[in-house]
């Protein structure tokens, strides 16, 4: 039985006509409020405080390893021993030991999942942005911002409440009351609450300063170092479902103010050097301290890639096959399909004979041959699009090139959604470090063997398993 033929089933399985007890969803279901979660964590604490238990200590027990994916990382730029880790779903730690020991500081607040943590280290004030950025199924929604002004030992809510997922967050230098925030918005359904944000007094209030459309966020923000008026916002267009993601669209791109997010203008536009268009997945910014006119983007393309012409497929193919007509296949020679049928490692049962029956008899059209063989999975690696791509712009963001001739494979897959960060050496501009499975590493220094001045990519570290 095929894949496909078993997930029908299940469907079926679980309808409302099969399953009595199964409840039917309607367009009446909405998302829960900002106000009903708030009332809930309220509760929460309530019960807590009354509990017989509640002062009876508890100890964790397991499992060992826990807290999930990293979001972010804030580390002491005088004392890199002394740094603050912000999990997806776990929470905010801090060492002062180079990691040795960590101390929980957010266990206590209505959400544990976090997308961005900025810290100002000469007046100990820590904001936090919750929500993870990310877009997976288990990205779950966070309840706005968070400031401590006493190195987390005690929090004050901040607002955005119904942002629900941060980007990042960016702090003035001199004006600890000034931060602009990117919000990537509600993950499941288009909402107005999201884009890039800015209060003057603190997080007591916010203003919506950038704004693209109901299904396009803020997921990156920087600042120029010597002049913080100057920022540069990477939004995305992104759309989940449970049974479908759209993770590119053309309100996706960087923007740029001069004036301190007041206004802002489209820098990657046509002819600009930069994707544009449906393809345009999630931006990840930087800027090299040394020059701020040099900024560099990776972009998750979604759009295809060209055809190698120096590479075809020989023989019966998949592709060949997704517009085949009946008449067509019962046209193809007996070699063709049985060397199809054999390198795909279909069933015995399923001979040319056989196969050619079913075409015969309606039973199956020829795309079923290709059906037969994909899966979710097969959709997520066996796919053609460009993927992760670095971009580099000398002039502040008019123009852009990119830094590389051949593809980078094997980073993003079609993971690009997870990832989307990039960093410059601050010595020098040439020396990138990209994030993705693995961490990537490119420079002019070069590698082993014979000398060249073309850039090159390492791998810096790659995860086990």
């Amino acid at each position: 039985m095929s894949r496909s033929l078993l997930y029908l089933l299940f469907a079926l399985a679980c309808h409302p006509a099969f399953g009595q007890d199964t409840p039917r969803m309607t367009s009446d279901v909405k998302a829960t409020s900002t106000e009903v979660r708030s009332e809930a964590a309220t509760t929460r604490d309530a019960l807590r405080r009354a509990s017989v238990v509640a002062n009876v200590p508890f100890r964790n027990v397991g499992p060992t390893i826990m807290s999930g994916r990293v979001a972010d990382l804030d580390v002491r730029p005088d004392d890199p021993t002394h740094f603050f880790v912000a999990y997806a779903s776990g929470g905010l730690w801090k060492t002062e030991n180079n990691g040795v020991s960590f101390e929980p500081l957010f266990d206590r607040e209505s959400v544990m999942t976090i997308g961005d943590v900025a810290i100002d280290w000469e007046r100990d004030i820590i904001w936090v942005g919750t929500g993870e950025k990310n877009s997976s199924r288990s990205s779950y929604a966070g309840d706005g911002l968070y400031r401590s002004t006493d190195g987390g030992v005690t929090w004050q809510h901040r607002g955005l409440a119904a942002t629900q997922h941060t980007g990042r967050i960016v702090l003035h230098p001199d004006n600890p009351d000034v931060v602009w925030v990117a919000a990537v918005g509600r993950l499941y359904g288009p909402s107005a609450e999201r884009g890039i944000f800015k209060t003057t007094d603190g997080g007591v209030s916010w203003r919506k300063v950038l704004y693209v459309d109901d299904n396009t966020g803020g997921i990156d923000l920087v600042a120029d170092p010597g002049n913080p008026d100057v920022l540069y916002a990477a939004m995305w267009h992104r759309e989940r479902r449970s049974w479908n993601f759209v993770e590119s669209g053309a309100g996706s791109g960087i923007f740029k103010s001069s004036d301190g997010g007041e206004s802002w203008a489209r820098m990657t536009v046509e002819g600009s050097g930069f994707p544009t268009g449906e393809g345009v997945g999630r931006i990840g910014l930087d800027i090299w301290p040394g020059n701020s006119s040099v900024i560099v983007a990776i972009v998750d393309n979604q759009f295809r890639q060209p055809p190698d012409e120096d590479e075809e497929e020989e023989g019966l193919t998949r592709d060949a096959l997704r517009g085949m007509s009946a008449d067509q296949f019962e046209a193809l020679a007996d070699s063709l399909v049985e060397t199809y049928l054999r390198d795909n490692g279909f069933p015995e049962k399923y001979d040319v004979e056989t196969v050619r029956e079913m075409v015969r008899d309606g039973r199956i059209e020829p795309i079923a041959l290709v059906e037969f063989l994909e899966d979710a999975d097969t959709q997520l690696y066996d796919t053609d699009v460009i993927g992760a791509e670095v971009y580099r712009s000398d002039d502040a963001g008019r123009t852009w090139r990119r830094t590389h001739d051949e593809l980078i494979d094997g980073l993003y897959n079609t993971y690009g959604y997870y990832f989307g960060e990039i960093r410059v050496a601050p010595d020098t501009p040439d020396r990138l470090y990209i994030l993705g499975v693995p961490i990537l590493r490119s420079s002019t220094e070069a590698p082993p063997g014979p000398a060249s001045t073309r850039p090159t990519c390492t791998a810096t570290t790659r995860p086990s398993g």
